[in-house]
């Protein structure tokens, strides 16, 4: 079991930089996958970022080039790097643990205005 924190969101303007954390209540260093994912209103939860406990990352083709995920085992931490934000990426941010069963944090809110 494991609690996560999400901070970091705000409100940017389009072309404007963000930084998400993601805070773990224990070690995330036996979780092999952490990922972010976000919902923007009318839509379905979908896949930001994932790295692995080896440091693979996959990013959805929409934020290919803009965004960065990392992880720090020794905070028990994992970021999101946002630059170059666009208003098309305003959503709730969340944190997961690829657990089974997988964890979530609350959420983080980002707003872009263009």
């Amino acid at each position: 079991q494991v609690q996560l924190v999400e901070s970091g969101g705000g409100l940017v303007q389009a072309g404007g930089s963000l930084r998400l954390s993601c805070a773990a209540s224990r070690s995330i260093f036996s979780i092999n996958v952490m990922g972010w994912y976000r919902q923007a209103p009318g839509k379905l939860r979908e896949l930001v970022a994932r790295i692995t406990r080896g440091g693979s990352r996959n990013y959805a083709d929409s934020v290919k080039g803009r965004f960065t995920i990392s992880r720090d085992n020794a905070k028990n931490t994992v970021y999101l790097q946002m630059n170059s934000l666009k208003p098309e990426d305003t959503a709730v941010y969340y944190c997961n643990a690829e657990l089974v069963p997988p964890y979530w944090g609350q959420g983080t809110q980002v707003t872009v205005s263009s």
